[in-house]
C-alpha cells in the first residue's frame, strides 16, 4: 500500500513563505519540527518557549501541537523577521511574538517546553537550564552526530553538548533528526543530582558531514 505524505500545517507553510520572502534559510527541518509539535502536545497546559524565532516555522512547529489552555511565546532579534512571524500568528492570542534579546524570555518562565534555538544555547547554557520548570523539556537541534562519548565534533570534544547531556539538573539524551544530524533533548529533574559518570554514550550513529551548530 502507497502512504500519502503527511500534512505539514498551515501555518509552517505560511512561515516557510516568510522565510522566502526574507531570504532567510535557517528554519528548522520538518523532522525537528515534528519533535516540537510532540513536545508541545505533552504539555496541554503548559508554558511553552522559542529563543530564535526566525521566520516562525520552528514556532508553528510547536503551535501544531498547542493545547487549548498552553501558551506559546517566542524571541527573534530581526525585526523584519518578528514581524513576519507576528503576522502568521496574528489571529492566535496564545502566541505572543517578542522581538530582542533572548532574555525578553525570563519574564515569562518558567517553560515546560523550550525550544533553544538562537541566543542563550551557546552563551549562557545554565541560563537556559534554569529557565526550565520541574519537568520541562528542552530541545536543542544542529548538532552532528558521533559515535564517541564525550561526543566529539571538529577533532574536538564537544563541550556544549556534553555540557547539556551531562548536567545534574538534566535527564538529557541526544537523538538523531536525519542521517546527518542530531538534537538534544533533556527534561528538568524533579530533585537534581548527578549522573552516573558510567552512562553510556548516545546512540546516534557517525557522520562526517559538518552541520552548522548554533
Amino acid at each position: 500500500m502507497i502512504m500519502a505524505e503527511r500534512a505539514v500545517p498551515s501555518r509552517v507553510v505560511a512561515a516557510e513563505r516568510v522565510a522566502v520572502e526574507a531570504g532567510f534559510t535557517k528554519s528548522c527541518i520538518p523532522e525537528v519540527g515534528r519533535l516540537l509539535g510532540l513536545a508541545a502536545a505533552s504539555k496541554p497546559q503548559g508554558v511553552i518557549a522559542e529563543s530564535g524565532t526566525g521566520s516562525g516555522v520552528g514556532t508553528a512547529w510547536l503551535h501544531s501541537g498547542l493545547g487549548a489552555g498552553a501558551r506559546l511565546v517566542t524571541v527573534e532579534p530581526d525585526q523584519e523577521l518578528a514581524r513576519g512571524a507576528a503576522g502568521v500568528f496574528a489571529d492566535d492570542d496564545r502566541v505572543n511574538v517578542l522581538t530582542g534579546d533572548w532574555r525578553l524570555l525570563e519574564q515569562h518562565a518558567p517553560f515546560d517546553v523550550f525550544f533553544c534555538d538562537g541566543g542563550g544555547k551557546r552563551d549562557d547554557p545554565e541560563g537556559v537550564v534554569e529557565l526550565l520548570a520541574p519537568g520541562g523539556l528542552l530541545i536543542l537541534d544542529d548538532f552532528t552526530p558521533s559515535p564517541h562519548w564525550p561526543p566529539r565534533f571538529g577533532g574536538e570534544v564537544d563541550e556544549l553538548r556534553l555540557f547539556y547531556l551531562t548536567h545534574p539538573s538534566l535527564d538529557a539524551t541526544e537523538v538523531l533528526t536525519t542521517p546527518a544530524s542530531s538534537a538534544v533533548v533533556a527534561a528538568r529533574r524533579l530533585h537534581p543530582g548527578r549522573p552516573d559518570v558510567t552512562a553510556h554514550p548516545p546512540a546516534a550513529t557517525a557522520n562526517p558531514a559538518n552541520i552548522p551548530q548554533h
